[in-house]
């Protein structure tokens, strides 16, 4: 298996087809996409899957299946993709996991990785995470990933006017840390 990231508890790789289950488990899981406010359809979760397939071809990268190197369950996803800010597109540092393993550092320690692969292989000036205001665990994430909060913005997304709060750490910040 070819790893795009390896941490003390994790390994994330590039996601597959024959992931679909564990995805779609997470996707039309109501709790675990409450940022979204739906679950998502079938159909929504294959069109996700091939979204983030076509972000690897074109962009290099995307959100990576995050396996949990204790048993080799894929229980969440994490990685960068390029997201509106502001009028221009930034690097964005997202995640998404199965609600049966938050609370336990998973986010946290995948967000870092997917952070310092952004500035060691990329060679990216900044990366961001745009979140949900009412999204705290996920704020939480950006904060303890170094990032600070860089403004708002709202969203519009099936009909409702969500508003988003935005963190990014810049490479001179990080080298600090």
């Amino acid at each position: 298996m070819n790893w795009i990231l390896e941490t003390e508890r994790l390994r994330l790789r590039e996601i597959e087809e024959e992931d679909y289950d564990a995805l779609c488990f997470m996707l039309r899981d109501a709790e675990v996409m409450y940022a979204y406010e739906h679950a998502f359809s079938e159909e929504e979760a294959w069109d996700w899957l091939r979204r983030q397939r076509e972000r690897y071809r074109r962009d290099g990268f995307g959100l990576w299946a995050v396996i949990r190197k204790a048993d080799g369950m894929l229980i969440g996803q994490c990685g960068l993709t390029m997201q509106p800010w502001q009028g221009r597109m930034v690097p964005e540092v997202g995640y998404l996991f199965c609600k049966d393993v938050w609370h336990q550092g998973y986010a946290t320690e995948a967000a870092r990785a997917a952070r310092d692969y952004a500035f060691s292989a990329l060679s990216l000036e900044e990366v961001w995470s745009i979140i949900r205001v009412n999204n705290l665990p996920s704020r939480r994430v950006a904060e303890r990933n170094g990032m600070q909060v860089r403004g708002q913005i709202v969203k519009h997304y099936y009909g409702i006017e969500m508003p988003h709060v935005g963190y990014s750490v810049r490479r001179e910040e990080r080298e600090a840390l």
